[in-house]
Formats: structure tokens, sequence, C-alpha cells
């Protein structure tokens, strides 16, 4: 799959925009600026307007070009982040660092998805934030964006019992017309998640 990323963001624009996700903008700007992960954060779109607001951001991506593209526009925004090539398995931080984690279109396979949900919840501190948004299985066959494999897509179920611990847990599955470059464009069918540790 590092292959397959790197590949695609290798194109000079980037492939799902320069501006951040839009539930995740709204969501990041009713909390309190402290220190946020964001895995699988390629192109670094979510990243840099994390770091304008005044987050110490984290972010990591299997991609080389993610990163090149990520902290291009991070110079262009004047910004700076900590950026690591890595993946789920690889990435190490000390348990309860993060005031806030965020998953955009961040997709794994079972039984990978409850493994790596249930670790990343083990770095948000007491009382931190979980921001997601992600393709649901009714997204399978839509060519506005995703994983075209049902393996890959989550239902509202899912996530339900990935994060049963979590509090204020409010779990929403809607369309939206996604707007997010060459990749995110059109009618496409979401969870958005938050809650509390």
């Amino acid at each position: 799959m590092r292959d397959f990323w790197d590949q695609r963001y290798a194109a000079k624009e980037y492939v799902y925009g320069e501006f951040p996700n839009e539930f995740f903008r709204k969501e990041i700007e009713k909390l309190n600026p402290g220190k946020i992960l964001l895995p699988g954060e390629g192109e670094g779109r979510n990243a840099v307007f994390a770091a304008t607001l005044g987050w110490e951001v984290v972010a990591f991506d299997q991609s080389r070009e993610g990163r090149k593209k990520a902290l291009e526009l991070a110079s262009r925004k004047n910004v700076t982040f900590s950026y690591q090539v890595t993946d789920m398995n690889e990435f190490v931080a000390d348990h309860g660092t993060f005031d806030c984690i965020a998953m955009i279109f961040v997709h794994f396979s079972e039984p990978e998805r409850q493994i790596f949900h249930k670790k990343l919840l083990s770095l948000l501190k007491p009382g931190g934030t979980l921001i997601m948004e992600v393709f649901s299985k009714d997204q399978l066959g839509r060519k506005s964006g995703g994983p075209q494999h049902l393996d890959l897509l989550y239902s509202a179920e899912d996530l339900r019992a990935d994060f049963s611990n979590l509090n204020l847990l409010h779990i929403q599955a809607l369309e939206t017309d996604l707007n997010e470059g060459r990749y995110h464009e059109g009618m496409a069918a979401v969870i958005r998640l938050t809650g509390k540790k």
C-alpha cells in the first residue's frame, strides 16, 4: 500500500485539496488547542489547519510523498509540526499523550480496525476528544471516494462497538456532498463520530 499512496501523492496537485475536511474543521474549532494526533494524514491539509489554530500537531502516514507535500503546505502557511513516515503498527507514543485524535477517512480491515482503534484510545488523555469521519458500507459502488472493498468500509455499529467506552459518544451516518480534491468529489455515504475519553 505504501507504493500506492506514494504514487497517488506524487501528483503536483493536492489530490485531496489543501483545505481541511469540513467536519474536522467544525469540530476542532470547538476545542481549546493542545496536542493532537493525526494518523494517515496524507498531504497534510488537516495538520496544517490545526497548526494554524495553535495545536501542537503530530501526524503520520506511510507515504514519503505525502509527508513531502504536507511539509511544503506547512511552509506556505508558516506553520510547523511533527510528521513521521510510519504506519499504525510502527507508531509509538506514551499512553495518554494527546488531547485530541482525529481520523479523517482512515480505514482498516478487520481485525486490524479493532486493534488499532483500541491502540489509539490508549493514546488519548482522559477528557480528550476523538474526531472521526469515515466512509460507510453504503459507499460501496460510488465514485465519490473511499475504498471499494466492503471489508474496509464501516458501519455505525462497528464504531459504536469499538468506542463504547467513550463518553458523550455521538455517531451519525449520513450522505454529504464532498468537495475535497480529485478523489473525494460528489455525494458520499459517511459516518461522523465524536466522543470524550
